[in-house]
């Protein structure tokens, strides 16, 4: 299987003051033909959020949406009623369906909010929108990869409405894990603290790799470089 790697300083992205964005796929104002999404996964932002500052209420259609909080605190409110405080090891999914608004706020006067946002394309269009958020403790990530978000939702994974299965993972420095790839699946690799190795390729901080498995199942070998954080997709 051949692997492509996408590093952080190829990411579009902008610097708003109150909002620091990498964007490793065409969003908003950066667009690049090429980098239009990768199988489902159509959006992965970094999103670095100043104290007292967010994104005021906005819509959503038709797409799964998984925020995955690095640092700090995330406030969110939607029109389905869903919302909370959010920290590391809070996973939120929110299924925009037929349309749904929210807002999403750093509610700290101190602390700088550091998130991941995901966007991906559902099986399935008009569906009635829903919420839900999960924590997953540290014990449950470290050293594996854990389920967060599937399509199946398993082992107590978010559920949702995409064939594809979000992994997290906390890998001490040293720490290998062993990841699976079925015949005709696709992986992307997103690399959120640390460096890793992913079949001796070696990736920071912000860095991706993405490949398929082709016509025969392909065994993905990655090794923490370092105390590392990860998230990765097995996508359809």
């Amino acid at each position: 299987m051949t692997l492509e790697i996408h590093r952080s300083a190829d990411r579009g992205g902008f610097d708003h003051g109150w909002l620091n964005a990498r964007h490793s796929f065409s969003f908003g104002g950066y667009h690049d033909p090429a980098r239009m999404g990768f199988r489902s996964l159509r959006v992965m932002n970094e999103d670095r959020v100043q104290p007292g500052t967010g994104f005021d209420w906005h819509g959503h259609r038709d797409m799964e949406i998984v925020t995955y909080v690095l640092s700090g605190e995330l406030e969110h409110k939607d029109s389905t009623g869903g919302g909370g405080i959010l920290r590391h090891g809070d996973v939120q999914h929110m299924s925009a369906g037929s349309g749904v608004m929210h807002s999403e706020r750093n509610p700290s006067t101190t602390e700088e909010l550091h998130l991941l946002q995901i966007w991906i394309v559902p099986s399935e269009a008009g569906l009635q929108p829903s919420y839900e958020d999960r924590r997953f403790e540290a014990e449950s990530l470290s050293d594996r990869l854990a389920p967060i978000a599937a399509g199946d939702g398993r082992d107590g994974a978010l559920r949702i409405r995409a064939d594809v299965v979000v992994h997290a993972g906390l890998l001490s420095q040293g720490a290998r894990v062993t990841h699976e790839l079925a015949a005709g699946r696709h992986t992307y690799i997103q690399v959120a603290r640390g460096g890793i190795r992913v079949d001796g390729l070696e990736l920071a901080a912000g860095d991706a790799v993405s490949g398929g498995a082709g016509s025969a199942a392909k065994s993905l070998e990655i090794e923490a470089l370092e105390s590392s954080e990860l998230l990765l997709f097995d996508l359809a």
